[in-house]
């Protein structure tokens, strides 16, 4: 049975969330511009859910590797954000941390390098690696809304850092200590960045997470803001993490040849727990006294989402299919701080403040409205759904 979504509580009482979901819709949908997406898994109370959303407007092709394929390739990222991702990455292993098991998982990622023509990345090469929460090969239970996760965790990494190795991480349950020992695991073999593509309702055992999962220096770690708008959710709340939050990306006639909004689902403003770090103070909003989410961002908006190749059939839908989410930026981001080979330096979120002018500044778009506007608008400079902006090339990593 799926289970039902859960609202994120918002860390500011003035706090009108944007609109990113639709009562009449079936369980977890949400529509937007023509376009109809679910929430892959949303998680039952006291558990993490994911942040991948399934656009369900576009045909479930079925699991044919020759079907149509939609939404943005390797070719589209790497241009939109200027990556030399044909050459670099070589020696770097980016982790995948995620809930239960998808059996799929390597014959679709399979698929998904082969059409877009990226070298093989196999458990046989010595590319791909898949492992439980303690290491091993015994695998938890199988999840097909985790499964969406995982195949578009998997496809963003090669997308962006095709000759990284890719670690993937199957936790036994989505409770923070399973997934928190996840990100043990994934620095005790040897990863150099790490993408946590979920998150759940802040608690006061936050600080206790971040001593005992996140700290991790030398090893860049990611997470999503969320997808309901304007609030905040933990991980990405941990100052250890570069908190990612979304944009909606189109191309343009400009220089760049692309643009960015502020995604409306994007997650941000003040945490609840977490202390602001030396690095924010005087960047984000006078108003926001903890740690503010979030700090750089890329695209995440199912209207303009990224290909995906899901064999694992889950309600209906398998195949090639359309994601969005901040899902498809915490890996997006953890790739970046792969292809820059720097993970030595990195010991939380602070990189990028010192590295502005490799960022592409997003200065337009709102996730809701809220009592310090930088926290839900984007506008020059640091605000909330975008952070200090999106990737312009690798030299903000």
């Amino acid at each position: 049975m799926r289970p039902p979504r859960i609202l994120i509580a918002t860390a500011a009482a003035l706090c009108v969330p944007a609109t990113v979901a639709a009562a009449a819709l079936p369980a977890g949908a949400s529509t937007a511009r023509g376009a109809t997406w679910a929430h892959s898994c949303p998680a039952q109370p006291g558990y993490a859910n994911c942040h991948a959303l399934l656009r369900t407007d576009l045909a479930a092709h079925g699991a044919n590797a020759s079907a149509a394929v939609s939404g943005y390739g390797p070719s589209d990222l790497q241009s939109a954000y200027g990556l030399p991702s044909s050459t670099a990455g070589s020696g770097q292993t980016v982790a995948i941390v995620d809930a239960y098991d998808d059996p799929n998982a390597a014959s679709d990622l399979a698929v998904y390098r082969s059409h877009f023509g990226l070298p093989a990345c196999t458990t046989a090469n010595g590319c791909f690696r898949k492992v439980n929460q303690s290491g091993g090969t015994s695998y938890p239970r199988h999840n097909g809304g985790w499964a969406e996760e995982i195949s578009l965790d998997l496809d963003m990494v090669s997308a962006i850092c095709p000759n990284c190795h890719i670690l993937l991480v199957e936790t036994s349950s989505a409770s923070m200590t399973s997934l928190g020992t996840g990100v043990n695991t994934a620095v005790r073999l040897g990863a150099t960045a790490i993408s946590n593509s979920y998150g759940g309702s802040e608690s006061s055992s936050d600080t206790s997470y971040d001593a005992s999962y996140f700290n991790h220096p030398g090893v860049a770690i990611t997470a999503s803001s969320g997808d309901n708008g304007y609030g905040v959710e933990y991980p990405a709340a941990s100052r250890y993490v570069t908190a990612v939050g979304g944009t909606s990306l189109t191309r343009s006639s400009n220089s760049r040849g692309w643009s960015e909004t502020a995604w409306s689902g994007a997650g941000s403003g003040c945490s609840r727990y977490d202390a602001q770090p030396s690095w924010q103070t005087g960047v984000v909003a006078s108003s926001c006294t903890k740690r503010a989410v979030a700090d750089v961002s890329a695209v995440a908006d199912p209207n303009t989402g990224v290909a995906v190749y899901d064999s694992y059939s889950y309600q209906g839908y398998s195949g090639w299919l359309e994601f969005g989410g901040t899902s498809v930026a915490s890996p997006i981001i953890a790739s970046v701080y792969a292809l820059a080979g720097n993970a030595s330096s990195v010991s939380n979120g602070s990189y990028p403040y010192s590295h502005t002018s490799s960022l592409n500044d997003v200065t337009s778009g709102s996730n809701g409205s809220c009592s310090g506007s930088a926290l839900c608008t984007a506008g020059s400079g640091w605000d909330g759904p975008t952070g200090l902006g999106t990737p312009k090339g690798t030299g903000a990593f």
